[in-house]
């Protein structure tokens, strides 16, 4: 038996390869799914299983395109419905892989169709839980994603409660955790950075496995303090259930060098946004008038997700050299398929051809210190709701990214900025956007609040309510 966790940090999301006696089962595979063809040929081994734990809402699973390359099966727990072929099991349906079995668990919650599958070795023992956004090492998931007109998030998170009492909890502690999701996942609240535990950890770590918790406090706790999804979660969810253009074309048709000519044109004449994928530095140093900054040095895919509303919206790529492949790919698993191509030669090429390029002001937290304290400025905190409410500036207003688009209206066209997040990468996309939208004076600090603490400014601490 061979298990093997295939973990994309920039979603912080797990895959799963099992291998027994030739056959191999994956669990939530990633939108591009040669490497796991690869795989299974290396070893001498055939695909015969994809299984699902959800509808996907955070990225686009390869499912599809996996089935219709290897005529493997795409099994979903039960009530998941699609515009596919399917196998739709039963609640403790078990499906044989060599000489291991992998039973169906029905866990409801996070979805309704949410199911994790439990490994039987071959010596019939329970080995291993794939729990799917049911369970994450040190949370569990949200249950607000799969919300209907006759079904509320707090009914989801009783049903969630009643699963992992039912389902997970009773299971022996030395059974392994493998989770569809880490830290820095918009599925959950706390989740850890480790990507493997046990049954036994969890109840002795995970908030909501105490034992002496009643549905009411589970409900109450696992909602508090959820910030709603990113608008891309929905759309992302609805390709996994009607299907996708085949990974390999989405690739072919976005990964195509043009020359700042033929750049221009299509910007001009498709409304393509230019989105800028290199170092917030070389952004800062010269970009295309315009032009979007979202790195893809960071959360690459889940910030695209998060700002760019139209899952059509055709995209032209500045890449570093070498890069435009991985841009593209990085796109496609979260729904962006419609990549035109990228500027061939770069921003040198760009400049070279005699068009036109800006600058964006970077300052040092030092410099900034001392503009706050002899000029009265506007500074923006761009950083997440937790993070603000735990430290912050005294005077800076706080405007979150990630709801960027919906607050545009709360800042004037007419002033300057200064913006920071928490170490200058988020800072420079919200500053690219503003500017992109006519906001001419706006200055990046450099470092962040990371950088702005070790300065002599004034910082507010959030105060726990029950303190007060």
């Amino acid at each position: 038996m061979k298990i093997e966790q295939i973990y994309t940090g920039c979603l912080a999301q797990g895959a799963y390869y099992i291998e027994s006696e030739g056959e191999v089962a994956i669990i939530d595979p990633l939108r591009e799914t040669q490497s796991y063809i690869d795989k299974t040929k290396a070893n001498n081994a055939n695909i015969k299983y994809v299984f699902e734990t959800h509808f996907h809402a955070d990225f686009v699973s390869g499912h599809v395109d996996l089935a219709k390359k290897t005529g493997a099966t795409i099994i979903y727990g039960p009530m998941a419905k699609t515009d596919f072929d399917i196998y739709s099991a039963k609640d403790n349906e078990e499906f044989k892989l060599g000489a291991i079995t992998l039973k169906v668990l029905h866990t409801p919650g996070h979805t309704p169709e949410s199911s994790c599958y439990l490994l039987i070795d071959e010596n019939g023992q329970n080995h291993a839980l794939f729990s799917g956004d049911t369970l994450f090492l040190g949370d569990v998931g949200r249950p607000d994603l799969a919300i209907k007109s006759d079904i509320t998030k707090e009914d989801l998170a009783g049903m969630l409660y009643d699963s992992l009492r039912h389902k997970i909890m009773p299971l022996e502690d030395e059974v392994i955790v493998y989770p569809a999701h880490g830290a820095g996942s918009a599925c959950g609240k706390n989740l850890s950075k480790e990507t493997v535990g046990t049954i036994g950890n969890q109840k002795n770590t995970n908030y909501a496995l105490r034992g002496d918790m009643t549905k009411a406090e589970f409900v109450k706790e696992v909602l508090d303090g959820m910030p709603p999804p990113p608008q891309y979660f929905a759309k992302n969810a609805m390709l996994n259930k009607t299907g996708y253009n085949d990974f390999e074309t989405v690739l072919k048709t976005g990964d195509v060098a043009l020359n700042s000519e033929a750049f221009e044109a299509l910007a001009n004449h498709e409304e393509a946004l230019v989105l800028d994928v290199r170092h917030q530095k070389d952004f800062l140093e010269a970009h295309i008038p315009n032009s979007i900054f979202i790195g893809l040095n960071g959360s690459f895919a889940p910030w695209v997700g998060a700002l760019i509303t139209d899952l059509n919206q055709p995209i032209l790529l500045v890449v570093p050299e070498g890069k435009s492949q991985e841009a593209v790919t990085r796109l496609s698993r979260v729904g962006y398929d419609n990549t035109l191509g990228y500027l061939e030669g770069g921003i040198e090429a760009w400049k070279s051809s005699g068009k036109d390029i800006e600058t964006l002001e970077s300052i040092s937290a030092e410099e900034f210190a001392g503009r706050m304290k002899n000029q009265g400025i506007n500074v923006l905190d761009v950083r997440k709701d937790g993070e603000y409410k735990s430290m912050h500036l005294e005077n800076a207003q706080h405007f979150a990214l990630d709801y960027i688009n919906e607050n545009m209206s709360d800042i004037d066209q007419s002033k300057a900025y200064h913006i920071h997040c928490a170490g200058g990468y988020r800072s420079v996309i919200a500053a690219s956007i503003l500017k992109a939208r006519g906001f001419n004076d706006v200055i990046d600090v450099a470092g962040g609040f990371g950088a702005i603490k070790k300065t002599d400014l004034a910082t507010t601490d959030f105060v726990c309510p029950s303190t007060l």
